[in-house]
């Protein structure tokens, strides 16, 4: 039999066959349609209008008075050339204690590291916008903050290398210790605003958090009850694209600042490595919750030039080239290009700024290696405000324990 005939005998059977399963077929690939994971498609649409005011070229941008953008320019319209230059000293400053504590922790001085290199205008602009009786809660990358409030950098490294728990009181500062459990810190500044409110205080509250915190429960749960409740909180979140090795458009479908909407309050993206863009923005939130009329989300959307932390290599999930690109918008030359170009700083400035923070590397290394080991049963202090009876029964567990080196010693 020939392959054409075979063919032609088979052909019936096939016709039949095809014939008979539309239904099933039809019933098949709705199965398969319905087993099958759904694919997010994240919205790739250009990038809604940023909030900026100095363009990456250190240029100021205009905004007219019918602008949207230029309610937020009136809070830095008046902007002196001694502020900006102040603004610039916090970022350089910022930016060498950073670098330095990254260094220590290569040559084993600190457990870990998370470094802020690139987000210096997010959090030095939001931190210079926050009142001396504003409440402040970090997570564990705000250092810049951290400096605008006036804490030690030495604290911050002390808890980096376990010789304490934070190292400051947060209400000599109005700065709450770093919190490492991811956005849990929401919701203790929302209660706090509500306190806030509750008491009749003129101030506010601004938490600080990522763009991978903003998945958390916690942080929606705190949206629900600052919109509910009116509280006076700003919820700041850096964006930096990258939840460690997870990209944004992994976690969400739209831009993180649109998520207000649907909790009743105000979302406002802005550069985050616009020094004076976060300045405004923050001052304009602030304002608006110390006036009672409730919380608002400021999403400042930035990079994270570095690793997630010292124990991350972001060479193994980023290209090269999207980093170069955010080189190219570096905030602290940015701010250095207008500088410049205004005549408001000279090279005398730059001069002794760079003696400054070569002191500052100088002193915080020395101040960590120098740092004394904790006596080993100060774990046990502050864990509660005013004692436990569990915490009692495992400090005199451990108080044995540590006793029994001492008897096996006296033994020999």
């Amino acid at each position: 039999m020939t392959v054409e005939s075979t063919a032609k005998k088979a052909a019936p059977k096939k016709a039949a066959a095809k014939k008979a399963t539309p239904a099933k077929a039809t019933a098949k690939k709705a199965a398969a349609k319905k087993a099958a994971p759904r694919k997010a498609t994240p919205t790739k649409a250009a990038q809604p209008e940023l909030v900026q005011l100095l363009t990456p070229e250190g240029k100021r941008v205009k905004h007219p008075k019918n602008s949207p953008h230029a309610e937020y320019a009136a809070y830095v319209d008046g902007i002196t050339a001694e502020e900006l230059r102040g603004l610039y000293r916090d970022m350089v400053l910022t930016r060498r204690f950073d670098a330095e504590a990254t260094s220590l922790q290569r040559q084993g001085e600190l457990g870990l590291w998370a470094s802020l290199l690139g987000q210096e205008a997010a959090q030095i602009g939001s931190g210079r916008a926050t009142r001396d009786d504003d409440y402040v809660f970090p997570t564990y990358r705000e250092h810049g903050v951290a400096w605008c409030r006036g804490v030690d950098p030495t604290n911050l490294l002390g808890m980096f290398r376990g010789v304490n728990h934070g190292g400051w009181d947060p209400n000599s500062n109005n700065f709450h210790l770093y919190t490492i459990v991811i956005g849990s810190q929401t919701l203790h500044a929302t209660g706090y605003a509500m306190g806030v409110a509750k008491d009749g205080a003129d101030s506010a509250v601004i938490a600080y958090f990522g763009d991978g915190a903003s998945s958390q429960g916690d942080v929606a749960e705190s949206f629900t009850f600052s919109a509910v409740y009116n509280a006076p909180v700003v919820f700041f979140c850096q964006n930096n694209q990258w939840a460690i090795s997870e990209p944004t458009e992994r976690q969400t479908r739209v831009p993180l600042y649109q998520r207000a909407q649907g909790f009743g309050f105000p979302g406002i993206r802005v550069d985050g490595n616009d020094v004076l863009a976060c300045l405004a923005v923050t001052k304009w939130a602030l304002e608006r919750a110390r006036r009672g009329e409730g919380p608002a989300l400021i999403e400042a959307f930035t990079y994270r030039m570095g690793a997630h932390t010292t124990s991350d290599d972001p060479t193994k999930y980023r290209r090269d080239e999207e980093r170069e690109a955010w080189e190219a918008k570096d905030p602290i030359q940015r701010l250095r290009a207008y500088l410049e170009s205004e005549g408001h700083a000279d090279e005398g400035f730059f001069a002794e700024l760079e003696a400054e923070s070569e002191a500052l590397g100088k002193r915080v290394r020395e101040a960590v290696r120098a740092m004394p080991d904790p006596e080993p049963m100060a774990i046990f202090d502050n864990v509660y405000a005013d004692g436990h009876a569990l915490v009692d029964e495992e400090r005199a567990q451990f108080a044995a324990y540590q006793a029994s080196f001492a008897d096996a010693g006296e033994g020999k």
